[in-house]
């Protein structure tokens, strides 16, 4: 055997860990609970040197399926990571990896696929990826999940087929277990092998069309192909498996069987919650119940004839699902079970319970609850085929409870509002705004939100809602703004509120404002206006940059507005497109090899100024009345000529690493070296609102960074580069900006 060493790491932490050994050419990833932690980790081995991976960030999971197919197809080696609504981005990707036989590794930490939003634990997300032709292995705790990503990418290569290394997140993903690892990186590659692809896209001697258009025959024989690699991924799993065993010592099988040769009843389970299964079987057969428990370590190709093996004893078996295949009678595996036991002729009566969902504990006696309903099955007392485990009884009557009085249009006009468009100017005028009609605006969002102290999104949401007077419908993408503001059953919100996810928002919110015109045409609902405000931030307008621009490029009448946070912060702070050039964060890790994220940030108002919406904003909070006139301009905008962007640099001290009673002088200071210079675009015409050098408050950017941990070290020996870099750009952006404002057609 490999000389192997003791270490205490989570599931994520070993897939990374596994990452670094095999020393993939790329990793494609977006950030995305609980999977997250595996780039996070796989960076921060990188900033010490540890390996040559490039990390990828991608622009949502649906680009980072791109991204690491293309590097598949050039003949490398790839590897990926997500959960959830991720894997749902990403899924229309996958039967095209498989379809076109490109291995490569994905992990997949287990999650609730929403909605409503949910970041716990459960099997809903994987139970999509079956039909996609992937191969599907189930690691039941950490050190399955490092074991099976070496053994996944050794099946992947024999058979060109992507595997998927599924496990259970938050409890395999999260939680830390002693386990065993090679203690020389050559001896998993040794393990592996050199990889010689089939054909490679960078082969330019001998070209290849890859993907190309079938028609109904070639198509099915493309298929049968593919059934023809998971029959021979059937018989290269258990190989691989035997070989990984004689080098680490640890036996894998397709099925683990525990006490089911004389077992009566028999319960079906995956992943995490097999141990604790485990346990209930040692407390039933001190009781004299045969009982017995069997899991599966491979979900494709379902090994029909291993399961089979393992219940043909018993008089009946529970399968429990921690998802449901609704209106199916059963979730996936179940089905899978029913049809294993049927192809032997088996008649053995199945018992589906659906348990944990969203992560809900699983408890020794919720095992043997299970297991006693195999018995009740058996005996005089009736138990239902399906069921849930679980769950309680509502009253029937659903009932929504306003938690406060709304705010309508009524309450909502204390005098800031639009003079008009002026047509000689180009320009919409504004008028009011004096501090008593501020204080007299009420607070769309009431107090007892749960953002951290300091945290810029309830400041400055509510400084764009006191601009808008009237009726107000509000639309947040996922992030720290919308997970802070309505934990079920209550919410922050006084008006509308909806939430979609990332890629989706802008989306969303134009189908909404399109039916509230068209039902008022039809006279199906009174006349009047609403100002229909999308909020971002957390990234949104990243991974929601697409939707973002086909919505400005339809020009429907509603507000974007950003809180760029400069990051992806709801998930613990991964850089986005946003995050400053050599800013520390959980997958830009500041080491010997690596000082930060690498690329400039993304400027999106300029981005959103090439599709020629009407209005165009940036704001700080530091300047109140500049901030609130320009969210009056940006809704009167919206109301009558289309779509209006505002963005506002918005204080994080949790990730930026400053003190909370200062971000108020932290964003001025961003201002002030012009990294968020304050101007507007009207109807193609820029205008600066606010120019530093002209009241002699202009500073380096370095003088900025100083205020934040986040960007401090730059200040250190040997960054001077970089920084130089940094302000060369901020320079270059504030130069075109004055010209922009200095020419009418700029």
């Amino acid at each position: 055997m490999y000389a192997q060493k003791t270490m205490f790491e989570s599931g994520n932490e070993l897939a990374a860990f596994a990452a670094k050994q095999i020393n993939y050419h790329i990793m494609g990833y977006f950030p995305i609970t609980p999977s997250t932690q595996i780039a996070e980790h796989l960076d921060y081995l990188k900033a010490e040197g540890e390996h040559d991976v490039m990390l990828i960030p991608a622009d949502g999971e649906h680009g980072a399926a791109g991204i690491c197919y293309g590097g598949a197809l050039g003949g490398g080696r790839v590897f990926n990571a997500t959960s959830a609504n991720g894997l749902l981005y990403a899924l229309e990707q996958l039967p095209v990896q498989s379809g076109t036989r490109a291995p490569m590794v994905l992990n997949i930490a287990c999650r609730t696929v929403s909605g409503p939003l949910s970041i716990k634990g459960d099997h809903s997300d994987v139970m999509y990826t079956l039909n996609t032709g992937w191969i599907i292995l189930f690691a039941k705790d950490p050190q399955a999940v490092y074991d099976m990503n070496i053994m996944a990418l050794k099946i992947a290569e024999r058979v060109k087929l992507p595997v998927i290394v599924a496990f259970d997140g938050f409890f395999t993903s999260h939680q830390k277990r002693r386990t065993q690892v090679f203690e020389h990186d050559h001896d998993v590659q040794d393990f592996l092998g050199s990889y010689k692809p089939s054909f490679s896209a960078l082969d330019c001697e001998s070209a290849v069309t890859i993907g190309a258009y079938m028609n109904e025959p070639d198509l099915l024989n493309n298929k049968y192909q593919l059934h023809l690699a998971m029959e021979d991924a059937r018989n290269a799993i258990p190989e691989i498996f035997a070989e990984y065993e004689s080098i680490s010592g640890r036996t894998y099988s397709v099925t683990t069987c525990y006490q089911t040769d004389d077992a009566e009843v028999v319960l079906v389970i995956l992943g995490s919650s097999f141990d604790t299964a485990m346990v209930a079987v040692d407390k039933l057969r001190e009781k004299g119940k045969k009982v017995g428990v069997t899991t599966l370590g491979i979900l494709r190709p379902f090994p029909a004839a291993n399961i089979s093996t393992c219940l043909k004893n018993a008089k009946s078996v529970v399968v429990a699902d921690r998802q449901d295949s609704y209106g199916a009678g059963g979730g996936n595996l179940t089905i899978e079970v029913k049809a294993a036991l049927q192809d032997i002729g088996a008649c053995t009566p199945v018992i589906s319970r659906v348990y944990g969902l969203s992560g809900r504990d699983f408890y020794v006696d919720d095992a043997i609850t299970m297991l006693e309903e195999g018995f009740k099955f058996l005996g005089a007392s009736s138990t239902r085929r399906f069921d849930y485990l679980g769950i309680y009884e509502g009253s029937g009557e659903t009932q929504i409870n306003q938690f406060f009085a709304p705010i309508t249009e009524d309450v909502s006009r204390p005098g800031v509002t639009s003079a008009g468009f002026n047509a000689q100017t180009s320009k919409m005028e504004v008028t009011g705004g004096a501090i008593t009609d501020l204080a007299a605006m009420p607070k769309r969002i009431a107090p007892g939100h749960g953002a951290c102290p300091g945290c810029g999104i309830p400041v400055n949401v509510n400084l764009l809602l006191k601009g808008i007077e009237g009726n107000v419908v509000l639309l947040f993408h996922t992030g720290c703004g919308m997970v802070v503001t309505t934990p079920y059953p209550k919410t922050s919100f006084r008006v509308p509120y909806i939430h979609n996810l990332f890629q989706s928002g802008a989306a969303t919110l134009s189908g909404l404002v399109e039916v509230f015109h068209q039902r008022q045409r039809r006279g199906e609902i009174p006349s009047g206006d609403i100002t229909f405000v999308m909020i971002s931030g957390d990234g949104g307008m990243d991974i929601g940059m697409g939707p973002s621009i086909g919505t400005a490029l339809r020009n429907h009448c509603l507000i974007m507005f950003e809180y760029d946070n400069g990051g992806y912060m709801n998930t613990g702070y991964q850089l986005s497109y946003a995050t400053p050039m050599g800013a520390r964060s959980s997958t830009s890790h500041v080491g010997v090899a690596q000082q930060g994220k690498a690329g400039f940030h993304k400027d999106t108002p300029q981005i959103m100024a090439g599709t020629n919406i009407p209005y165009i904003a940036t704001v700080s909070e530091h300047n109140p009345m500049d901030f609130i006139r320009k969210a009056a301009k940006a809704g009167e905008y919206s109301r009558r000529f289309g779509t209006a962007y505002v963005k506002a640099l918005s204080a994080c001290p949790l990730n930026w690493g400053d003190v909370p009673a200062d971000e108020r002088a932290v964003i001025e200071a961003s201002v002030n070296c012009c990294y968020h210079p304050l101007y507007e675009i009207e109807n193609g015409v820029t205008t600066l609102t606010y120019n530093p050098e002209d009241k002699n408050k202009k500073i380096p950017v370095s003088q900025w960074f100083e205020m934040m941990g986040r960007t401090r070290h730059l200040s250190k020996p040997g960054n001077a580069d970089m920084l130089d870099q940094i302000q060369a750009e901020v320079d270059r952006r504030w130069a075109r900006l004055k010209a922009r404002h200095d020419s009418e057609v700029l």
